[in-house]
């Protein structure tokens, strides 16, 4: 959803709760073998918006340079190798008129080369090729809609080698998005190309939306290292929109935090959620791979909505946050990369927690010899229908009664 100043200036500073009005919605999705973990990528709208003016603004204007230049950043800055591999255009690429076969068509002036052209340019480099459209009679900036156009528009992107289409949901009514937006998605699925399909649908309904925004403008470090956090326990899309050609490095190494991508990118694919919420503290925990014995490994996140100026210490055993396999966890801070080493479930932990900040711990079930002992090879996963269900388990239930910092 595209927002006023006044509007985007109170999602920036909530940039946390985006995601919350939405935890508890289920999807379905064909198995087709995409995304099955959050897709990575970089998209133009959070950073660069709608600008045109190619003339007096050649350098950040919406245009095929544009996306040329981060694609080749992307590349060539290591991005592409921690996963960062969809390139994603986003409103104001079209022109404001339809071909006269119907069609979609881009800007002549700041895309010469064509759609087709641009999406080629991404592949040859190995990355995916994303598209923005809408569903209704004008995108948000007031270019051509998708109403009235779906199957040729489907077709249309197919043809262009879309990978990832991100479909938004101005200029219709929200009550008509539960069959609009199912349609659409029968018809890119009718072209026979996979293309991961971006719905806004949810944000129209629930007012609630994700972009990653680390090192834009709006965050501070804390923040940043937060809102990274959150997203990876969320299982959320790692969606880049900031200019890579600027960013500083520490965010820049927030971003390519190999750690905290891991746990977004984790194959059990489960969402986390919260566990724990008092005084401005919340803990969050995600279940995550390696599974022993049918315990899982967690990544926690103790996180910090005060700003009175003083990190807060939360203290914790593992075992009143759910975590009981007797032969403990292994712990390590993601950001600070300290190792805590092999925690048992009744010892006490400790962390100090920044003002707007964040710590997430990766707390790998191990298999040990006695308690405390040596680590041993972690065993396959058992199946999952053998699995306990990670939140059914009563000190998750009784933990926000148990503890008070």
């Amino acid at each position: 959803m595209k927002m006023g100043n006044k509007e985007e200036r109170r999602m920036t500073g909530a940039v946390l709760w985006v995601l919350v009005g939405v935890m508890g919605v289920g999807v379905r999705g064909l198995e087709n073998g995409l995304a099955r973990t959050p897709p990575m990528g970089w998209l133009a709208w959070q950073r660069f918006r709608c600008n045109t003016d190619c003339v007096n603004d050649p350098h950040n204007c919406i245009s095929e340079s544009l996306f040329m230049q981060m694609a080749d950043i992307i590349v060539n800055q290591g991005y592409q190798e921690l996963g960062y591999d969809i390139i994603s255009l986003d409103d104001c690429w079209l022109a404001r008129n339809r071909d006269s076969h119907g069609r979609l068509q881009a800007d002549p002036h700041r895309f010469p080369s064509g759609i087709a052209a641009l999406s080629d340019y991404m592949h040859k480099r190995g990355l995916k090729f994303g598209i923005y459209e809408d569903y209704g009679n004008f995108t948000c900036a007031g270019y051509p809609g998708i109403l009235g156009y779906l199957q040729i528009d489907a077709q249309t992107f197919a043809e262009w080698g879309v990978d990832y289409v991100k479909l938004d949901g101005c200029y219709s009514h929200p009550v008509d998005m539960d069959q609009g937006y199912p349609l659409f998605g029968f018809y890119l699925n009718q072209t026979l190309r996979p293309m991961v399909y971006s719905c806004s649908w949810p944000v129209y309904q629930t007012y609630s939306g994700i972009t990653l925004i680390i090192g834009n403008f709006g965050l501070s470090y804390e923040q940043s290292k937060s809102q990274m956090a959150m997203w990876a326990i969320f299982a959320a899309p790692l969606l880049m929109s900031v200019d890579l050609r600027t960013i500083r490095p520490e965010y820049r190494a927030i971003l390519q935090n190999q750690a905290v991508i891991a746990v977004n990118q984790d194959s059990l694919g489960i969402q986390g959620k919260r566990i724990y919420k008092d005084k401005g503290i919340e803990i969050w925990a995600r279940p995550i791979t390696p599974v022993t014995q049918g315990h899982y490994s967690y990544a926690i996140a103790f996180l910090n909505r005060r700003t009175d100026g003083t990190p807060s210490e939360v203290s914790v055993t593992l075992r009143e946050l759910g975590l009981a396999f007797p032969g403990g966890y292994a712990i390590t801070d993601l950001f600070d990369g300290v190792h805590y080493g092999t925690v048992l479930p009744d010892k006490r932990f400790k962390v100090d927690v920044n003002p707007s900040g964040v710590v997430l711990v990766r707390c790998e079930v191990i298999k040990s010899i006695g308690f405390g002992g040596g680590r041993a090879q972690f065993r396959e996963p058992p199946p999952q229908r053998t699995l306990r269900n990670p939140f059914q388990n009563q000190l998750f239930n009784n933990f926000r009664q148990q503890r008070h910092f």
